[in-house]
């Protein structure tokens, strides 16, 4: 694991535009003492022109009720991990999760409860703002754990001869994490994270340390179990989120339109009714997605 936290603190660690650094203390500021820390995670990571872009960040705190005081806000994060906001500064968009540094460390671990946590901070995020050494700290060990419960589950599912090439285990990996939530992303989402920066993917297989050889039986139904395990409750959990987010994101049911409309191919235009019951919305819009394979 020393390999993979040298790794992991250096990507954290790396500049950003100095824009997305003044959006993170931004972010953190609303939140004064429960802000631990502020991740730049996503797509955008690898865009130069941000314009018109939504930007993903995730707030670490301390605890939800220092976060949020006395509010049903909350109990939501607490029960329905994470809360999800809009967030606009000096023209540009975004959007911020909120996670306690508990449910953070635990949903990078392989004691997460779902996968989008560790399949997220697998992949490249930096660390843009943070409250003190101890944050980052904490952050940096929280992230170091998520490319090792990634993969070691994805190893015992592959012939030796996929296993060979470590993208071909990244690859599976992600595939994997995609089944365990609604996506909106098309097939080749999984292979094109991996096509962004192989060396990177390479090297951070390689400081996991994969086990060669073959797998017996129970290894790998055990591994299959645990990832049907993870699917199922990523589907639960991406209903309730959605559901929540109509009540917690202004303008959330936009957003998920635009999503589905930039990552499917789709076409979806909102009607007035649907803006104004976004929950409705939501559910109505979700058997035709799935039958059009929009999402999965």
């Amino acid at each position: 694991m020393s390999a993979v936290r040298e790794l992991v603190a250096a990507e954290l660690s790396e500049p950003v535009d100095p824009r997305v650094a003044a959006m993170a203390a931004a972010i953190a500021a609303q939140y004064e003492t429960a802000a631990r820390a502020v991740l730049f995670y996503g797509s955008c990571l690898r865009e130069r022109q941000l314009d018109g872009l939504m930007l993903d960040f995730y707030l670490i705190v301390s605890s939800y009720r220092e976060a949020y005081g006395k509010t049903w806000l909350a109990a939501a994060n607490r029960l329905i991990p994470p809360n999800v906001f809009p967030f606009a500064h000096e023209g540009l968009a975004a959007k911020y999760a909120v996670l306690s540094a508990d449910d953070f460390r635990r949903e990078c671990s392989a004691s997460a409860r779902t996968a989008s946590v560790f399949a997220r901070f697998a992949q490249p995020s930096r660390l843009v703002w943070s409250k003190d050494e101890d944050a980052a700290r904490m952050v940096a060990e929280a992230v170091s754990l998520a490319a090792p419960t990634l993969l070691l589950p994805t190893r015992p599912l592959m012939r030796d001869e996929e296993a060979a090439d470590p993208l071909q285990i990244w690859r599976k990996a992600f595939e994997l994490t995609y089944a365990a939530e609604l996506r909106a992303e098309r097939g080749s989402r999984a292979a094109s994270i991996v096509e962004a920066d192989p060396e990177r993917y390479r090297r951070l297989a390689e400081a996991v340390g994969l086990p060669d050889g073959s797998y017996p039986g129970p290894e790998r139904q055990e591994a299959e179990d645990r990832w049907h395990r993870i699917q199922r409750r990523g589907k639960r959990a991406s209903v309730l989120r959605l559901a929540k987010a109509s009540f917690t994101f202004a303008g959330g049911i936009d957003y998920l339109a635009w999503k589905i409309n930039r990552h499917a191919g789709t076409d979806i235009k909102l009607k007035p009714w649907q803006r104004r019951w976004p929950l409705l919305a939501a559910i109505t819009l979700l058997p035709r997605l799935l039958k059009r394979g929009a999402i999965r």
